[in-house]
């Protein structure tokens, strides 16, 4: 089967394995520190630079070592048989020593910021939460969702813990539904484009009305609990700074708008992952510009 896989030298299938494209759901390593208006300090941007790399190489690490664990059943599937290392390009010893130095770099970096033990603490709960859903809990009816939905909360926590931020907690409930909402969304479309199963076995245990009321129980969460955050001026830490929050309320309108929109793409079964609309979808792209614009007129204007 690796016969078939597109031709590649060795640094560029192992590139491949690492899964680069995957490293942008780590931009939410920056949420908190912009929401907070510190994004422009100088030590921020550098304890934010550190936490970022720290995923990107924890993350490509455990895709190389789920990828050694699934080889086999990769070899048998008609599109993960041509993942470098089901396809025979990158050598399983040299994976695992990949992965072995990857996790190594990621665990060495916080090293060098001050007092990093809350970013310790949040990767190898990190590794953790990948590791246990990698190895089994993947297969877990709704515990999945849990787990995976962790993952990105897990990186937007780790922005604020890096630089010792503090978050309101309207922020963590919104970064949390919004997490799974996203989940949720994924395993929508996916059922409805390819069928119970057909890549993900535990779609088996779902049905489509399950999966559309937990994405508008999540969506409604999102909204109720964005809402919250974007008019208390106590949680956005702009209570001196009143005619700051008119941009900041009006970041509410792209918000639900990209919500709408992913419920529509999940519902017509379009199969898009969170990176996939953030690197490729022209709309999800203007509605997120539209609220960095607003944000960063509300905080820094």
């Amino acid at each position: 089967m690796s016969e078939s896989s597109p031709p590649r030298g060795p640094l560029r299938a192992l590139v491949s394995a690492m899964r680069p494209t995957q490293w942008v759901k780590n931009l939410l390593i920056g949420v908190a520190p912009a929401a907070a208006g510190m994004a422009t300090h100088a030590d921020v941007i550098r304890h934010t630079a550190v936490a970022f790399v720290s995923f990107c190489a924890l993350a490509s690490a455990v895709y190389l070592v789920n990828d050694v664990a699934d080889i086999e059943a990769d070899r048998h599937h008609p599109t993960k048989r041509h993942r470098a290392i089901a396809a025979g390009q990158v050598p399983v010893p040299l994976a695992l020593t990949s992965a072995l130095v990857l996790a190594s770099v990621a665990f060495i970096l916080p090293a060098f910021l001050w007092q990093p033990e809350g970013l310790y603490l949040i990767l190898g709960i990190y590794l953790a939460n990948s590791l246990a859903y990698n190895l089994g809990l993947k297969r877990v009816v709704v515990i999945e969702l849990g787990v995976v939905a962790n993952g990105f909360f897990l990186r937007a926590y780790a922005g604020a813990a890096a630089s010792h931020i503090f978050v309101s907690t309207w922020f963590l409930v919104v970064i949390s539904f919004g997490a799974l909402f996203l989940v949720v969304g994924k395993r929508s479309s996916e059922l409805k484009m390819i069928g119970a199963g057909a890549t993900r076995p535990v779609l088996k245990q779902y049905s489509a009305d399950f999966l559309h009321s937990a994405l508008t129980l999540s969506a409604t969460s999102v909204v109720v609990s964005y809402c919250l955050w974007a008019f208390d001026t106590s949680a956005t830490g702009l209570s001196s700074f009143r005619h700051h929050m008119v941009p900041i309320r009006l970041t509410v309108v792209p918000v639900v708008l990209a919500i709408l929109f992913i419920m529509r793409s999940a519902e017509a079964g379009d199969g898009h992952s969170p990176e996939d609309l953030l690197l490729h979808n022209r709309v999800v792209q203007v509605l997120g510009l539209l609220w960095i614009g607003l944000i960063g007129l509300g905080i820094y204007g």
